[in-house]
């Protein structure tokens, strides 16, 4: 399992972007790949955790949605996660 931490600034590009990557979202927890994902509460970031085999799955995951290479949002971390309670 995988956690993907964001940072966000107030770029009206990630606004207009979001909704698409909600979709890839969406699409992503349907299959089983991602297990939650939001933003902080006071929206300064999100936290993605996926489900997937490895770090190449991963890293294919992060390059087919624009939105990690969106204005206004950085990839902060990306962490390997071994929860002992689901």
């Amino acid at each position: 399992m995988w956690i993907v931490e964001l940072a966000f600034t107030p770029d009206p590009a990630r606004l207009a972007a979001r909704p698409a990557h909600r979709a890839v979202l969406t699409a992503l927890h349907e299959d089983g790949r991602l297990r939650m994902a939001g933003p902080f509460a006071d929206d300064s970031g999100a936290l993605i955790v996926l489900d997937v085999a490895g770090r190449d799955e991963l890293d294919a995951l992060l390059a087919a949605d624009p939105y990690f290479a969106t204005p206004g949002v950085t990839v902060v971390r990306t962490q390997e996660w071994a929860p002992f309670l689901t």
